[in-house]
């Protein structure tokens, strides 16, 4: 191989397709459409779910169940990776979470689960505890806030309502 090889078929100012000039360019007449169907009319867009006139896939899959999309999406975070990630008497926040990388993408709600063990001292606020995550963070003798979740659209409007009622 010689050095100059490496630059060998590389074009970089490639000239543009002249398309519909006549027959002499190669690209007159149909101007590389080919001839009838859909991929030669002029606006041709395809569907992303057309399958070539077959049914679909997302069709013939069977759908089940109920999925609600208004659902709020809820982190859990246990108390053993707590223990891990924070030295004794630090408050645990949404931020804090975030920075250490236990709460991570989007959601509506945190919640702290009791799986492992809380040896240290900690202020944990989050918008939901379960029962034994609640036990092990006061008997470890720390302290548990609650926050108030995020109202959804609905419960703003009620809200609003019932102040204009009363």
């Amino acid at each position: 191989m010689q050095l100059d090889d490496v630059h060998r078929g590389i074009n970089k100012n490639k000239k543009r397709r002249r398309i519909g000039r006549g027959q002499g360019s190669g690209y007159g007449k149909t101007a590389g459409r080919g001839h009838k169907g859909h991929k030669s009319r002029s606006g041709y867009s395809r569907k992303p779910n057309f399958q070539g006139g077959a049914m679909p896939m997302f069709r013939r899959i069977p759908k089940r169940g109920f999925n609600n999309q208004f659902a709020r999406t809820i982190f859990a975070v246990n108390v053993g990776d707590l223990d891990k990630a924070f030295e004794d008497g630090t408050e645990v926040t949404l931020e804090l979470l975030a920075q250490r990388g236990l709460a991570t993408g989007m959601f509506d709600e945190l919640k702290i689960l009791g799986d492992g063990e809380l040896t240290k001292k900690l202020t944990v606020s989050a918008h939901r505890f379960s029962k034994s995550a609640e036990e092990k963070i006061t008997s470890a003798g720390g302290t548990v806030n609650k926050l108030v979740a995020r109202r959804t659209p609905d419960e703003r409007v009620a809200a609003l309502k019932a102040e204009a009622q009363g």
